[in-house]
């Protein structure tokens, strides 16, 4: 017996069987950018095919160059590339899993100048007008569609998957927000559908009954002048007709002012509109973003929303995911907590994807990331179990050695036991959880509430001290900082109490995090999400958007930094915006230049481009940064092998990404 009975059931797709309703959903990594690189693609799909997945889709290629993403990006279009591709699909082949090529034209969403769209509109995330693409154009795209659907064939690929969601080509045609077309290409409802429908026809007149074809639809447009629940079942029907084996759902534009994957979102925020599709078709039809557990996956399928479940950065995060699952294991499953740092921040800054909680992602064939068993087994002492130290132990115990790791509270996890505490990261605690589980199956040996010395470390003849003794948050020098209404960031996320008026110092990561748990005030339904940020289950509402529902907050919050820039410019770059907006909503005032003067008994007093200001409140937090803890690491030089790792090294904002890369790679190096 399993406890996912229908996400672990096989499913016969056309003339294909899916061994299970897990689907690895397309996620571009930069790796399909460069034909010299198709040995590490091959690679990390093989680790996700051996891991148990039902069904791959790749990242996103486009059918000829004004489809570009980016000058001289994925492109899938001529005989060579399809042939060198063979070592992808025979890679994924060699299990009992299903890979479809996912083609993906941008439209006036390509950052260069040769892009084109229904209509001349520029997009507000490209700096490039389209060129709105003629009736002889328009069949020219659909022809190359057609081309490269042969091509993958050709190259072994299962299938192909149309990509005709978040705001691309295709569902700029279907939008009357982008498609002003007056011809036979736009217009009413049915002549904006004509351009999705003729590809699937002709991939399929092309490719035979024999080879999948899959559509990405747009669930939710979540753009103004999207389309309406009538128009998107229509056209769901339409495609089925037209000779799709699968509708895929996509969520939102990328230009949308809506988050749909970030970790605050609700999980399996949007299957209700996945189901509202399922109904309406006799396709299987997947379900898609925030779904990132077995548990919900199988949920979404019980619950009948869906046929199977797309999951792309659950797969970043753990190759093994199905496997766990399997194995009726699913506690040691790294789970994807959604913070975008290393996967969508690292894809819209044209860097190779990874991710934060499994930095092996997308380098399965460096041997940075490999822990190849140890030639010899050692004795290695880590000190902190923080994200660092914990990649640090659990890394030196797979490689075969013999890991003790202190730590001086009474639990593992260093800063992520403060940041799982902040509205929309609870996800975070899955990390404290995957390790818990992972510290056991490597063997390491924890001292918790434990405060080691470097003379115990030097006693204990250890071949390796590995440091990982985090930060320790930095006090300004400002007059009276002392002050009793001054707390720490620390403070305040342990429960000190904070009065109603509220100064922060320092308007980095932590400091927005701060002014999210002071502003926050419950309501953490699906409902009040959708409330906060104007999306409606309406039929007839377009793009599934409405007008914002008003905020209520307990506190007023000022949020300060010394920089002159916008205040969080430096937060990620597909996830910032979001707590820009929400900050704002909640009415958090956000002062850019700032020099602090001293903190008197009204308040904290500042100036502001040179005029003195007092900011009354009652309390001030301190989150202006972190001075790395190097005390044990310069005590233990030069009397035993000692290593430095992350916050300990560089106290840079927390940051848990470069931590656990660097501790990973320090480990598979010893």
């Amino acid at each position: 017996m399993t406890s996912y009975p229908n996400l672990l059931s096989p499913l016969d797709v056309g003339s294909i069987r899916l061994r299970n309703r897990v689907v690895m959903g397309s996620m571009h990594t930069g790796l399909e950018d460069r034909l010299r690189d198709i040995d590490k693609l091959a690679a990390y799909f093989s680790e996700r095919a051996r891991g148990g997945v039902g069904l791959i889709v790749t990242g996103g290629y486009a059918p000829n160059r004004r489809g570009w993403l980016a000058p001289f990006a994925a492109r899938f279009a001529d005989r060579r590339t399809a042939l060198r591709h063979r070592e992808v699909t025979d890679a994924v082949h060699d299990t009992d899993t299903r890979i479809v090529l996912q083609l993906l034209h941008a439209g006036r969403y390509g950052y260069h100048p040769l892009n084109v769209s229904a209509s001349k509109l520029k997009a507000p995330i490209s700096p490039f007008t389209p060129r709105a693409l003629s009736t002889r154009g328009v069949e020219r795209q659909i022809a190359d569609f057609v081309e490269s659907a042969k091509l993958a064939k050709l190259a072994g690929y299962d299938g192909v998957e149309v990509m005709g969601s978040e705001g691309y080509l295709i569902n700029q045609f279907l939008a009357p927000h982008t498609n002003r077309r007056t011809d036979a290409w736009g217009g009413d409802a049915k002549s904006r559908m004509r351009l999705p429908i003729e590809i699937v026809r002709r991939i399929r007149e092309a490719t035979g009954d024999d080879f999948l074809i899959v559509y990405r639809m747009s669930m939710l447009d979540l753009v103004p002048d999207g389309q309406t629940e009538a128009e998107l079942i229509e056209l769901a029907q339409r495609i089925d007709t037209a000779g799709a084996d699968i509708i895929s759902t996509g969520i939102g534009w990328h230009e949308s002012r809506v988050p749909t994957i970030v970790t605050s979102v609700p999980s399996s925020a949007f299957t209700w509109a996945t189901a509202r599709i399922r109904a309406a078709v006799g396709v299987p039809v997947v379900a898609s973003n925030r779904i990132n557990t077995p548990e919900a996956a199988e949920a979404v399928l019980a619950e009948d929303r869906a046929d199977l479940v797309s999951m792309a950065r659950p797969f970043l995060a753990d190759p093994d995911f199905v496997a766990k699952a399997q194995r009726g294991q699913p506690e040691r499953i790294n789970t994807c907590i959604a913070c975008n740092q290393a996967c969508l921040d690292h894809a819209f800054a044209n860097k190779p994807v990874t991710c934060l909680v499994n930095p092996r992602a997308g380098r399965e064939t460096n041997p940075v990331y490999l822990p190849t068993p140890a030639p010899r087994r050692r004795r290695y002492a880590v000190v902190g179990a923080g994200p660092a130290g914990l990649a640090a132990a659990t890394t030196l115990g797979e490689r075969g050695h013999d890991v003790e790791l202190f730590e001086a509270s009474d639990v593992i996890g260093g800063q992520f036991n403060m940041a799982k505490r902040i509205p929309g990261k609870a996800e975070f605690a899955h990390t404290l959880r995957y390790f818990e589980h992972r510290l056991n199956a490597t063997g390491v040996t924890v001292h918790l509430n434990t405060t080691v010395t470097a003379s115990r470390l030097v006693d204990g003849a250890y071949d390796g001290v590995v440091v990982a003794t985090g930060v320790t948050p930095r006090t300004p020098d400002i007059p009276a900082i002392d002050d009793p209404k001054v707390l720490s960031y620390i403070d305040v996320l342990n429960g000190a109490h904070v009065g109603g008026r509220v100064a922060i110092i320092g308007a980095g990561g932590i400091g927005f995090d701060v002014a999210e748990f002071l502003t926050h005030s419950g309501g953490d339904t699906l409902d009040d999400w959708q409330s906060t940020w104007g999306v409606t289950t309406d039929p007839d509402a377009r793009g599934g958007v409405t007008t914002i529902a008003p905020v209520d907050t307990a506190r007023e919050v000022f949020l300060l930094q010394r920089k002159t820039t916008r205040v969080g410019a430096g937060l990620g770059k597909t996830s910032g915006w979001v707590h820009r907006a929400t900050l704002k909503r909640r009415g958090v005032v956000m002062i850019p230049g700032v020099e602090y003067q001293r903190v008197g008994e009204a308040g904290l007093h500042i100036s502001v481009d040179g005029e003195a200001r007092l900011i009354e409140v009652d309390t001030i937090v301190v989150c202006a940064g972190q001075e790395p803890r190097r005390d044990l690491y310069e005590a233990l030089q030069g009397k035993v092998s000692v290593h430095l790792v992350g916050g300990a090294d560089v106290a840079a904002e927390l940051d848990a990404k470069r931590a656990i890369d660097q501790a990973t790679a320090v480990a598979v190096a010893l």
